[in-house]
């Protein structure tokens, strides 16, 4: 990541970071953030991430940002998955498989309905 040098740059950060916060928050809109840490991809994360791309791809699903982060700290837990809808609070998910993981996005991401199953308290 580039640091920041001047004041110019702290406000061209600070404008892409609430432009980002406002796309999240906007009605409709879902967020999937994907651990793809060093634990998240030996556990399978790289299968779920693309069994999450292949879905909202075959069934024109909209509206959904995939994101990728690095370890979230739950290493046994792993492949996570985390869902945030608009100004809901933030579903956390492991052990995703990419089976899991199509389930997630019908049921939770396009249903509105949490999976209990696989759903890690927090």
């Amino acid at each position: 990541m580039p640091g920041i040098k001047s004041l110019e740059d702290l406000k061209k950060a600070r404008e892409e970071a609430l432009k980002k916060r406002e796309l999240k928050a906007a009605s409709g809109t879902a967020q999937v953030i994907v651990g793809m840490g060093t634990c998240g991809i030996a556990a399978g994360a790289r299968d779920a991430m693309k069994a999450i791309l292949e879905t909202i791809e075959t069934d024109a699903i909209s509206g959904v940002i995939v994101t990728q982060t690095g370890c979230i700290g739950l290493c046994e837990k792993e492949p996570i998955v985390q869902v945030v809808i608009g100004e809901q609070p933030k579903v956390t998910y492991g052990k995703v498989t990419p089976e899991v993981a199509r389930r997630i996005m019908k049921e939770h991401v396009t249903g509105g309905k949490v999976v209990e199953s696989n759903k890690i308290n927090l």
